[in-house]
C-alpha cells in the first residue's frame, strides 16, 4: 500500500534551499549560467524592465587595462597592491581586487513596479518567471561575494600582501557575517551558512601569483596557532644548522618562544596537541633523526668559490660538495621562497648539492657557467658564493644521494638549484 505525503514545502524554505545550492556552483558553471540566461529569449523579453549593470565599486581586469580573460577562470580574481601599481599616489596604501570575468560582477537592476504589474497578469509566462528568479539569484550571489571580498581586503590585508601564513588573523565566518550585517549596506542576508557555502567554491590570486582558497582566509584561532607552532619547529632546523641550538626544542621551549617573539600565549599541552595534529614527533624523536648538520660532519670549512681558491684549496679528487650563495636582501630571499619553505635563511643559503670525480674541475665548470645549470650560474655571478666539500674515494654518488635526502628531510624542500634528485 502506497502512502502519499501531501505536505508541500514552504515557499520560503524552498527559496533558501535553491539559493544554498546556487551559492555552491563552481565559478565556471556560474559563468556559463549567466551567459545562457542573457542569451535566452526570456531575457530579451524582459529587457524593457531589466538593466544590465556592474556592481558598484567592482573592477574587472579589462577595465583596469589588464589583458582580458578569453574564458571563464576558476579563480575569482587577483589582488593587486596599489603601492606597487601606483607608487607615490594617494591610493598607494590600499589593496585592489580585480575580478577575472564580467559575470562575477554582473548586477541586474529592475523596474520593480513594471515587473510587479507584468507578473500580476494571469497570462504571465512561467518561462519569464524562471528567468527573473535566476537573475535575482545572480544578484544575490555577486553582491554577497563582493561584500565578502571587500571585508577580506581590510581584515586580512597583511596576509594578502605577504602571503605569509603567520600574518593571518583569526576570523571565523560567524565573525565576518556579523561584521557584514553591521558595517555594510548589503541588501542580502549574509549569514554564516551562506558564507560557508560560497567560499567553498572560491579562490583568489595573491599579488605574488599564489592561488589560495577563500575559505582559508577565515581561520579559527586553533588554525592560526598551528601555523606558529609549525613555523617555530621549522626554524628549529635552521637554528641547529647555524649551531645556535644543540638539540630540538621541547614543547615548553616552544611555548616560551611563542610568547617572547610573537606575544602568543599557549599552554604546553596545547602545543603538544597541535604537534600531534601536524604529525610532528616530540623532541626526543626529532633528536634521533639524522639532520643535515650531522650529515655534513667532516666537511671542510666554507671557502670562497673563486678560481684562485679552486687552484689552491680544492683538490682534483672525488667527493661531495655543497654550494652556498649570498642573499643580498630579505626581499630576494622571500622571492626565492626559501624562508617559507624552511631552508636556511642566513646570509648564505645552501643552493646546490653535488658530487663529482674531480672537485676542482666540476666546481670550475659551475663557476664558468659551463655546467648546464643557468640558475646556479646566476647565483654564482656576484662572486660571493662559498663552497665546502668532503673527499670520498669511492661511492661519492651514493654519498650525494644520502646528503640530498637528508637535506630534503631536514628543510622540507630540495636546494634551489638542484633541478632533480641525484
Amino acid at each position: 500500500m502506497q502512502h502519499y505525503n501531501n505536505k508541500k514545502i514552504d515557499a520560503g524554505l524552498l527559496g533558501k534551499i535553491v539559493l544554498a545550492r546556487f551559492l555552491e556552483l563552481p565559478l565556471r558553471t556560474f559563468d556559463r549560467l549567466v551567459t545562457q540566461v542573457e542569451l535566452s529569449t526570456g531575457f530579451d523579453a524582459l529587457r524593457p524592465w531589466v538593466t544590465v549593470s556592474q556592481l558598484e565599486g567592482a573592477q574587472v581586469e579589462h577595465d583596469a587595462g589588464e589583458a582580458p580573460q578569453t574564458q571563464a577562470s576558476p579563480v575569482l580574481g587577483k589582488i593587486h597592491d596599489m603601492k606597487n601599481l601606483y607608487p607615490g599616489t594617494g591610493a598607494s596604501r590600499g589593496l585592489m581586487f580585480l575580478y577575472h570575468c564580467d559575470s562575477y560582477v554582473r548586477e541586474y537592476r529592475f523596474d520593480e513596479e513594471g515587473v510587479s504589474l507584468m507578473m500580476s497578469r494571469p497570462d504571465f509566462p512561467a518561462e519569464l518567471a524562471g528567468v527573473l528568479r535566476r537573475l535575482r539569484l545572480i544578484n544575490t550571489r555577486n553582491r554577497l561575494t563582493h561584500a565578502l571580498m571587500q571585508a577580506v581586503l581590510v581584515s586580512q590585508a597583511a596576509y594578502l600582501r605577504s602571503g605569509q601564513a603567520l600574518a593571518l588573523l583569526p576570523m571565523t565566518q560567524a565573525e565576518i557575517s556579523a561584521r557584514l550585517r553591521l558595517e555594510s549596506n548589503l541588501s542580502v542576508v549574509a549569514d554564516p551558512g551562506r558564507i560557508s557555502r560560497l567560499v567553498r567554491v572560491l579562490s583568489i590570486a595573491l599579488p605574488n601569483g599564489e592561488t589560495v582558497p577563500m575559505g582559508g582566509l577565515f581561520p579559527k584561532p586553533r588554525q592560526v596557532h598551528c601555523h606558529f607552532v609549525d613555523h617555530v619547529i621549522k626554524m628549529e632546523k635552521v637554528w641547529m644548522l647555524q649551531e645556535e641550538l644543540r638539540e630540538p626544542l621541547t614543547d615548553g621551549a616552544i611555548v616560551a618562544i611563542l610568547e617572547c617573539e610573537y606575544g602568543l600565549r599557549l599552554l604546553r599541552r596545547t602545543v603538544a596537541n597541535i604537534r600531534h595534529d601536524l604529525a610532528i614527533p616530540d623532541y626526543r624523536s626529532r633528536s634521533q633523526r639524522m639532520n643535515y648538520l650531522a650529515a655534513t660532519e667532516g666537511f671542510t670549512a666554507l671557502l670562497p668559490l673563486t678560481h684562485q681558491a679552486l687552484r689552491t684549496a680544492v683538490p682534483a679528487q672525488p667527493g661531495v660538495y655543497e654550494i652556498r650563495a649570498a642573499l643580498v636582501s630579505p626581499a630576494s630571499e622571500a622571492k626565492a621562497g626559501w624562508f617559507e619553505k624552511g631552508a636556511p635563511p642566513g646570509p648564505h643559503s645552501v643552493v646546490y648539492i653535488g658530487s663529482t670525480g674531480d672537485l676542482r674541475k666540476r666546481l670550475g665548470d659551475h663557476l664558468r657557467g659551463s655546467s648546464d645549470n643557468v640558475l646556479l650560474y646566476n647565483h654564482l655571478a656576484d662572486g660571493a658564493a662559498r663552497v665546502r666539500f668532503r673527499l670520498i674515494s669511492e661511492g661519492w654518488r651514493w654519498a650525494e644521494r644520502d646528503l640530498y635526502r637528508v637535506f630534503c628531510e631536514t628543510f622540507g624542500t630540495p636546494p634551489l638549484c638542484n633541478r632533480m634528485s641525484p
